[in-house]
């Protein structure tokens, strides 16, 4: 507990000092910021399961409104993602104070990372100096699909960004252990049928401790779970910066 309150201090420290994870120009590009709550009334559960829908109001929002990404989704109680299964799939790392019954029950809604909603093939940078922690292919309809994550070291403390619904081909030639500098180009947003049958975007997340995972690591959890799961996955616009831009 002590190393992952210490993490979030030394991030929030340096916060500014990152490089941006998409090419992004301040004060020429603007940012969308989506609403996939129920308040979002223009947006139904069955249109977001359907993917070619899903993608049709997701870029007509950005050309309306002369955006080059969309971004949000942070701590965001998703209650439309009733789009599949595999968001009813629980992970009962952290203990719960729910009665398992209840647990049961209750699928994963809560948002636990950013997405960074653009084109397929859109580049992707390094924040910082890391290494290769470990990559997949989560294959499941609406998992991550492509995915890679990194270790990163601040002031002795370390800390993982996971990057999911990437391309195939940023897997290629990938090892564990290896060295991604900052600003560095290692991976792109993928296409629906290697990012998990989305509409191509980005979810980056933070994660101070691991827990044994390799390759994965959930995105969504359970509301009634939501303070544990993001006490070890903190916002991460301390490292975008994006926010600013909405």
């Amino acid at each position: 507990m002590i190393h992952v309150k210490m993490v979030e201090e030394k991030i929030k420290k340096h916060t500014g000092d990152f490089h941006p994870v998409v090419p992004f120009e301040p004060g020429k590009d603007k940012l969308y910021h989506f609403d996939f709550t129920d308040n979002n009334k223009e947006l139904s559960s069955e249109d977001v399961t359907d993917t070619e829908k899903f993608a049709y109001y997701i870029n007509a929002q950005l050309r309306k409104n002369g955006c080059r990404y969309g971004i949000g989704g942070y701590n965001e109680h998703r209650t439309l993602y009733a789009r599949s299964k595999h968001f009813d799939i629980t992970h009962n790392i952290f203990q719960s104070a729910c009665g398992e019954n209840m647990m049961e029950a209750e699928p994963r809604r809560l948002h636990q990372g950013t997405d960074i909603w653009g084109p397929p093939g859109t580049k992707v940078m390094a924040p910082m100096d890391g290494l290769v922690h470990s990559f997949a292919f989560n294959n499941n309809d609406s998992d991550y699909g492509a995915t890679i994550i990194l270790t990163h070291n601040i002031e002795g403390e370390s800390f993982y960004t996971l990057y999911g619904h990437l391309s195939l081909n940023s897997l290629k030639n990938l090892r564990e252990g290896k060295r991604i500098k900052k600003g560095e180009v290692f991976t792109e947003f993928g296409m629906r049928f290697e990012n998990g049958n989305w509409p191509s975007h980005l979810h980056l997340q933070l994660i101070k401790d691991m827990q044994g995972w390799e390759g994965d690591y959930p995105g969504v959890c359970r509301y009634s779970e939501k303070e544990q799961w993001l006490s070890n996955c903190p916002d991460p616009d301390l490292i975008l910066g994006m926010n600013q831009y909405i």
